[in-house]
């Protein structure tokens, strides 16, 4: 069990990589008519199921949690619902790099948190970890550490010059 879960909880991140590096390509496979940040959310949100079972297969869950698990992880999801709120799908699901032009945010918490998003889901797994053992919550933070590596580096001339 401990293989497949550390394999489901790192399982978005090649695909997160492949649409980041190769994003004509997901262009072209979605086909005319279909919004490839659509698809990439639903795709994204499979894969985010398979993440949770993985962590539930290794978890022992206790109540109470500490003190600072409702802080940490309402902090966290905060900052990824309010990501979501102010990017829309196509900001959040790598529109930008599908041809679309996608308004540049500096409300909060953006210009105060870098990558609020990331930070947000790192805080709410780090709450988890009284219940999860350590290797899956690193691999999954050293899976966001990643992307966050890899999407700062952005390159212009990689992105698609329009939705086909």
């Amino acid at each position: 069990m401990g293989l497949l879960a550390c394999l489901g909880v790192i399982s978005p991140f090649p695909f997160y990589y492949w649409l980041w590096t190769q994003p004509q390509t997901w262009v072209n496979l979605c086909g005319k008519g279909s919004d490839p940040c659509k698809v990439m959310a639903m795709v994204s949100h499979f894969l985010k199921l398979v993440q949770f079972a993985s962590l539930l297969s290794v978890s022992t869950l206790s109540w109470p949690p500490p003190f600072y698990f409702w802080p940490l992880f309402i902090f966290g999801q905060f900052l990824n619902f309010r990501v979501y709120q102010l990017l829309g799908e196509s900001g959040t699901y790598y529109g930008v790099r599908f041809g679309k032009t996608i308004p540049w945010v500096t409300d909060f918490p953006f210009g105060v948190i870098k990558d609020p998003q990331y930070v947000g889901s790192v805080m709410s797994l780090l709450a988890c970890l009284p219940w999860v053992p350590y290797l899956y919550i690193l691999l999954w933070v050293l899976g966001y550490a990643f992307m966050i590596h890899l999407e700062s580096k952005e390159d212009p001339s990689t992105r698609v010059e329009a939705i086909s």
